[in-house]
């Protein structure tokens, strides 16, 4: 069933009246599950969704998620999910660049929705989840007039994720079919076992690809129910963990403070017995976090490195207490290379740019973005993110930046771009660069340096942002220099300021 992307009917035949779903807004079992993708897809189809064509998902985490998710993977569907605290601007911008035929959205962000519907032109179905948005249709309505059976003439789909580059709009980044399945783990941890009581929690947002993959449909996959946090918060994690005995889930660095942070009497007096595979990605994790993490936990910690384009490499908690700080080590040998500025290959313990091999299910493009997708390529068959590592004398892994232009802020990539772009439409603002800058408990938060022509305040400034990008975007702190180090060329030295203003210039 997996090669047309119904997996989860094989699920619902073998163990349909187990729990596939639990959250707050409604739960669901296999079965029920099952009966509600076949709705979601004859509900595309009827409204002249057909092969090939995309969807835009802009949901809470909640069972509709699911659903649509996995009617899509059986229809021939391409599927973009779609952070719905964007704003009205940069969801459009994403439903119409990805060129969804349909958009279901969640009436939670119906302020943030309804005026997409007024410009995007090549979106003909609109349905709205749990409540009204203008311009949309109940999806409530439109599934009820379906048929639950199980579709006829299913092929597989895919997913597209959206990540941005350093210059311009986020881009799509286009990976084989197979890869959106949820059947391939990059991890070697405990292995998922179907009806032995396993329970998964989903800690952060299904649009970000850690938690939608492994959060929801790696072990919807395998035949694992999922409880679906709707926002993260460390005490009610750990009171789920006990009340439904989760065995399995998924974290970013920011979520092992909060929890460290608890006071210990919470901390000790929390069931977490149950936990069998804590798996953890998305952000540097400082070596002191993670070792207390473990002391807690006990060795059941697993860490990989990843990318939305690939990657790869992962490590157990005792082949991370044996060289602490590796991220892990690459499936195989020369899967990934640390090469240097002409792409020449650099010897163990040389510090490099990380390069991962493009293979059959290793590969990737950037949607209508040829020259993007050329500009990753390396030699040899190779590709790169730009993040900056070595590898040790053994082939593991370590990072020693994540790439010069991203930020990192509790696991979400933010693009300096983008914050620039907003900051150079304020009348005041002559030049800006936006830097990441360490921060306790988010890994990285932003920071502004600008050059002014006439007086602004840093907080007006920060504001100004607010209203043009997503808030979890904007810049923490702006400085003001009287230049900003530029090449002749224009091209900002970002090194130097990310060196400055991280306290070691």
């Amino acid at each position: 069933m997996a090669e047309v992307g119904a997996v989860l009917a094989h699920w619902a035949a073998e163990i349909g009246g187990e729990p596939a779903i639990i959250c707050p807004s409604g739960d669901r079992t296999f079965a029920e599950l099952e009966n509600g993708i076949n709705r979601t897809a004859n509900a595309l189809r009827t409204r002249g969704l057909r092969r090939g064509d995309a969807v835009a998902i802009a949901l809470t985490n909640r069972a509709e998620y699911a659903e649509a998710v996995h009617a899509c993977l059986r229809s021939g569907l391409r599927y973009t999910p779609v952070n719905w605290h964007l704003t009205s601007d940069e969801i459009t911008y994403i439903v119409d660049d990805c060129e969804a035929k349909a958009l279901i959205g969640d009436a939670r962000a119906d302020t943030m929705l309804a005026p997409v519907a007024n410009h995007t032109p090549g979106v003909q179905t609109y349905l709205s989840v749990d409540g009204a948005i203008d311009g949309f249709e109940s999806y409530a309505d439109a599934v009820a007039a379906e048929d639950g059976d199980f579709i006829a003439q299913p092929s597989l789909g895919s997913r597209m994720l959206y990540t941005s580059g350093t210059t311009g709009r986020p881009k799509g980044v286009v990976r084989p079919p197979s890869y959106s399945t949820g059947l391939t783990a990059l991890t070697d941890g405990p292995r998922y076992a179907a009806g032995t009581g396993q329970r998964n929690l989903c800690t952060g947002p299904l649009y970000h690809g850690g938690p939608h993959g492994y959060g929801m449909t790696v072990p919807l996959a395998h035949g694992i129910g999922v409880v679906l946090m709707e926002r993260w918060d460390a005490t009610t994690a750990l009171q789920l963990i006990e009340q439904h005995r989760i065995t399995h889930t998924h974290m970013v660095p920011t979520m092992f403070h909060r929890l460290l942070r608890l006071p210990s009497e919470v901390r000790a007096s929390a069931d977490v017995s149950s936990l069998q595979y804590v798996l953890h990605g998305a952000a540097p994790c400082p070596i002191e976090t993670k070792q207390a993490m473990i002391d807690w936990l006990g060795p059941i910690v697993w860490e990989y490195y990843a990318a939305t384009e690939g990657a790869g490499a992962s490590c157990s908690s005792r082949e991370w207490l044996a060289r602490p700080g590796t991220v892990g080590l690459p499936p195989s040998p020369g899967h990934i290379q640390i090469l240097d500025g002409e792409g020449h290959a650099l010897p163990a313990g040389t510090e490099g740019e990380i390069c991962f091999r493009r293979n059959e299910q290793v590969t990737f493009e950037y949607f209508k973005d040829p020259d993007k997708t050329a500009a990753a390529i390396r030699p040899g068959g190779y590709a790169s993110v730009g993040d900056i590592g070595y590898l040790d004398d053994d082939g593991w892994l370590f990072i020693t930046d994540r790439g010069a232009e991203l930020i990192v802020r509790g696991g979400v990539n933010i693009y300096p771009a983008e914050v620039e772009a907003v900051l150079l439409t304020h009348p005041a603002v002559r030049d800006a660069a936006a830097i990441g800058v360490p921060d306790d408990e988010w890994g990285e938060t932003v920071t502004a340096v600008v050059e002014l022509d006439a007086a602004a305040t840093p907080s007006e400034l920060i504001e100004w942002c607010r209203a043009g990008i997503a808030k979890f975007k904007c810049p923490t702190a702006v400085e003001v220099v009287d230049e900003l180090p530029r090449l002749d060329n224009g091209k900002l030295y970002r090194h130097r300021l990310r060196k400055q203003y991280r306290g070691h210039g």
